[in-house]
């Protein structure tokens, strides 16, 4: 009797295991992963700034192409990440994605700052000849 009931706790867990994964196979369940969403959606906030600083004329076309640049390599490891995890991301993982971002959002401030400083301040004067 407890050998029938062990195969059954076994099915049942193996039952268990394939639902597990068609969902994870089907799509559903990484679209849906609260982490994985939350670096997505910070992702495509990033490249809307970016793209608005590039517009604005508050960063060059060569500074948005290098933050462009980064950003387009941290989402590519988001999606190895979730490849290699079922389609879900680790807290760990997130936490080095999100630092990655904050290093690009850090970069874009700077970048922003630093024309805004060059473009306020004022041209030299020609030097008088004699």
């Amino acid at each position: 009797m407890k050998g029938i009931k062990a195969i059954i706790a076994l099915a049942a867990l193996g039952l268990f295991g394939l639902t597990l994964a068609a969902s994870a196979a089907d799509g559903n369940f990484a679209k849906n992963h609260p982490r994985r969403a939350q670096v997505v959606k910070r992702d495509k906030k990033q490249k809307a700034n970016i793209n608005k600083a590039a517009k604005n004329g508050k960063i060059t076309k060569a500074q948005a192409g290098q933050l462009k640049k980064e950003d387009n390599a941290i989402h590519q490891e988001e999606k190895a990440d979730a490849a290699a995890n079922g389609g879900h991301i680790t807290k760990a993982e997130q936490r080095q994605l999100n630092r990655q971002e904050n290093k690009v959002h850090k970069q874009l401030k700077s970048d922003e700052k630093a024309d805004a400083a060059t473009s306020a301040a004022p041209a030299a004067a020609p030097a008088a000849s004699n």
